[in-house]
Formats: structure tokens, C-alpha cells, sequence
């Protein structure tokens, strides 16, 4: 990536102002045209949102967009629809056991609700915010249920594949944990055990750091630093490591870039949580100084590894190993190609990284790292400028995506080839235009001077049981 370091985020202002409009009528293509009675909407197919019946984990992404599209225009219509959905429909999500989803669905709605809130953007009684921390607590308690025990008193989430099986995507699953906790939230077990969220949160996130992070430390013959592996596999018998996997990459030992940007957005994000934490919380998981040093080495391995192995403008191929990037050349010396004969790029994954690059520079400046922030905050703003432009940004009213060249799953074949085309390409998806729509918050109440965005915004104080 050849990083743009004179860009400031007011540069990005007009284009912003543009996103939003196109956003908001996107949004109401959306509603009109779409049947929610089919299953939640997950990718675009000749630029009609379609479903896909794998787990339920986008819907949250669909009403959350439409929450965030109010708290930047005040436009009352999209925070009524946001809200009606959220209430009437989210409600199974609270409590669905089999998936490991629950920060994408659940934070991204009932979270945004309340924190609008406590932000007095929105005017709302007191049964409607305990609704909201109600909900918030159990989504995070059940999130923590998919526990399984590792061995040396590790542990982690499992994905929807089984209790073997560790997603690098579950991290930013973790804040479902973390908001939970900070509302004085636990999970009660058998003979009323109390299982603190927090520390299960943290243990997840280092068996992540440990074992779906590289760092050219010789851990296997393919062992680069900052590469991730999309699945973990343990064996359930002894708790031990076994492999990686991948579910949606080209192999174990390449690396599919939207787990990539999940991992660098996830433990940007909760760096920035362990700041309101009290030391004494968390001792039991090793302490400040050790989770500090477990997420930044897991953050900027990820981070340095996106920014060497990105196309010159910062958008990367849908994967690091995929078998036609061969033919492209020195693809990572030219802009990212989404119409090439070859393979795909994924701009949901630009976008994800670009917030965690953005995170992660801000908080290396508050620590007085001031060089080496600057050269990630810059380069989310680059990832980010590139996005607001064509050919990412989806200008066709009649399309009803608003980021385009989003990749699924290219190993199932499940992303739409547009007639002429030997790649997927000009499509959108669910957490795709999320993810642009909440990178575009982040920097916009940056831009305003309005308060710092994150997911525990007005949980800083944290009740008690």
C-alpha cells in the first residue's frame, strides 16, 4: 500500500456528505424492495439483496446501518425504522445458541439504541433503555455459553462449526461479552457458579492472539508474521491445538483477508476497552501489562501485515494465496483491479481494516507513539479515500449496495458473476455497507469534533449486581 500521509480527515468531508445521501436512499431501496419474510439479507445479485441460509448473522448489520444513518443526518425516519426493527425483530438473536455472532447482530442495534441514549440524540423512557440493557446483558452471557476449555487454562467461543472449531472473526463477537460486563452482567452456571464475562472475554482474545495470529516466529514452515488462519482446530478430548483451517480462505496457510481485517478491527477496539477497565479486573487474566502486550503485538503484526500485502490504494484480494494472483503480476505495486479475469478483490475487508487501522493509530498516539500511529492512522485514511470513490462506491440508484466488490464465500461459488465477467464483481453485502457505514461515522464525528465513537460509549461507568 503506498500510504497517503498529507491526508487529513476533513479532506474526506464532500465525499462523506456523499456516502451519507446515497447511503440513506439505499437504505430505503432496501426496505421498499426487499422481502424480510425470505431470511436476512446477505449479498447482492444483479444488485437485488438475496439470502443465504448458512447462519443468521446479518440482520443486525441491515438495522444498525439504519440507526447509524440517523445518528449522522437526525434524518427520524431512519431511526424510527431502525428502532421498530430492532424491538419487534432482533429478539431471536438475543438468545440463538448456535452461532457466534452476537456482537455483529446485537451491538450493532440494540448497543446503538442505547447508546443514542445516553448520548441524548434520542428521546426515550426508562422501560425502553432497561429494555436495551436487558437485552444487551443476555446477548453477551449467551454469546459466552459456546465455551470450550483449551488446554493450560485457555479457552475460546466456538463458531457455528462446533466446539473444536475457533474463528479469528469471533473477536468482534468479544464486545457482546464486554458491554454485558460493564452493565455488572455474569454467566451462572450449574450449583451457581459465577463466570465472569470479562475474563472469559480476555481469555478468548489471547487462545485468538496465540493461535489464529502468526508472527514469523517459526511456529509452522508457512509462518509469517501478521498472517491469520480463519479457523483454530482443537481437539475437545485433551484441549489441545491441533491445526489451522480455513472456511471461507483458499487454505490453512494462505490468508483470507476479511479474517484478516476482523482480526486488525478487533483487537484495535478492545485495546481501546481495556483503557476503562479497572487494574483490579484485570488481574485474573494476567493483568494490564500482559493483555496490553498480547493485543498490540496480535494488532500490529495484522495491521503491518495488510498494509504489505494490499494493493497500492489498500484494497486487498479476497485472499493472500489465492492461485490467480499469479497472472496479475506485481498486483501490490498497482491499484486493486475488481474487473481482472483472475480473482477477486473485497472491499468489506478495506473497509473493516481501514476502522481498525484508524483505532489502532489513535491509540499508539495516546501512548506517545506518535510515528508509528501516524502510519496507521494514515493509512486508514487511505484505504478509506479509495473507498469513497468509484469504482467502490456504488453511485447506481438502482442498486441497492452501497459498497461494492464485496466477497462471500468464493470457495462455494456462492458469489454472483455478472454476465461478461469471469470473477465475482459489482456486488455489495450486508456487513460490507455496515462496515462502510460505521467507518464513515467514526470519521465523520471525528471531522464534527463530536464525542469518540466506540461500542462502550456511556457504559465508561459500569453497575453493579
Amino acid at each position: 500500500m503506498q500510504i497517503k500521509n498529507d491526508l487529513k480527515p476533513g479532506d474526506l468531508k464532500k465525499a462523506l456528505e456523499r456516502l451519507w445521501e446515497l447511503s440513506g436512499h439505499k437504505i430505503l431501496l432496501l426496505r421498499n424492495e426487499y422481502d424480510n419474510s425470505q431470511g436476512s439479507p446477505v449479498f447482492t445479485q444483479d444488485g437485488k439483496y438475496t439470502t443465504r441460509g448458512w447462519t443468521e448473522w446479518t440482520q443486525g448489520f441491515q438495522f444498525g446501518g439504519e440507526i447509524i444513518q440517523f445518528d449522522v443526518t437526525g434524518d427520524q425516519q431512519f431511526l424510527e425504522m431502525g428502532r421498530e426493527a430492532t424491538i419487534n425483530l432482533m429478539a431471536p438473536h438475543i438468545t440463538h445458541i448456535g452461532v457466534h455472532d452476537h456482537g455483529f447482530n446485537n451491538v450493532s442495534t440494540y448497543g446503538a439504541l442505547r447508546r443514542l441514549f445516553v448520548e441524548e440524540k434520542i428521546d426515550s423512557c426508562n422501560w425502553e433503555l432497561s429494555l436495551y440493557d436487558l437485552a444487551l446483558k443476555c446477548t453477551g452471557a449467551v454469546q459466552a455459553a459456546r465455551w470450550t476449555e483449551t488446554a493450560c487454562e485457555g479457552g475460546f467461543v466456538y463458531s457455528f462449526n462446533g466446539p473444536h472449531s475457533l474463528f479469528v472473526d469471533t473477536i468482534r463477537s468479544m464486545r457482546a461479552l464486554a458491554v454485558s460486563h460493564q452493565l455488572g452482567h455474569a454467566l451462572f452456571s450449574e450449583h451457581d457458579v459465577r463466570i465472569s464475562l470479562l475474563e472469559r472475554m480476555l481469555v478468548h482474545i489471547g487462545t485468538t492472539a496465540k493461535y489464529s495470529v502468526y508472527y514469523g516466529e517459526n511456529r509452522d514452515y508457512y509462518d509469517v508474521r501478521g498472517r491469520t488462519a480463519h479457523e483454530a482446530v482443537f481437539n475437545v478430548n485433551d484441549g489441545n491445538f491441533r491445526c489451522p483451517n480455513s472456511q471461507q480462505g483458499f487454505s490453512p496457510f494462505s490468508t483470507w483477508t476479511r479474517g484478516l481485517a476482523w482480526a486488525i478491527c478487533g483487537f484495535a477496539e478492545q485495546l481501546e476497552f481495556l483503557s476503562i477497565t479497572l487494574d483490579s479486573e484485570l488481574e485474573a487474566s494476567g493483568g494490564r501489562e500482559y493483555l496490553e502486550s498480547m493485543m498490540l503485538k496480535a494488532a500490529r503484526a495484522t495491521s503491518d501485515f495488510y498494509i504489505e500485502n494490499s494493493s497500492l490504494d489498500g484494497i486487498p484480494y479476497w485472499d493472500t494465496g489465492a492461485p490467480g494472483l499469479i497472472h496479475l503480476g506485481d498486483y501490490k505495486g498497482a491499484k486493486a483491479d475488481p474487473y481482472n479475469d483472475f480473482e477477486p478483490v473485497d472491499s468489506s475487508a478495506a473497509a473493516i481494516a481501514a476502522q481498525g487501522l484508524l483505532r489502532l493509530g489513535r491509540y499508539l498516539s495516546g501512548k506517545g507513539q506518535e510515528d508509528e500511529g501516524m502510519r496507521y492512522w494514515q493509512a486508514g485514511l487511505t484505504v478509506t479515500r479509495t473507498l469513497l470513490d468509484e469504482p467502490y462506491l456504488s453511485k447506481d440508484r438502482m442498486h441497492q449496495g452501497l459498497l461494492l466488490h464485496s466477497v462471500y464465500h468464493r470457495p462455494n461459488g456462492w458469489d454472483h458473476i455478472p454476465a461478461g465477467y469471469k470473477i465475482p464483481c459489482n456486488e455489495s453485502s450486508m456487513w460490507g455497507d455496515y462496515h462502510m457505514r460505521e467507518l464513515s461515522l467514526y470519521l465523520w464525528r471525528i471531522i464534527n469534533d463530536e464525542p469518540y465513537y466506540t461500542f462502550f460509549r456511556g457504559l465508561e461507568e459500569k453497575s453493579k449486581l
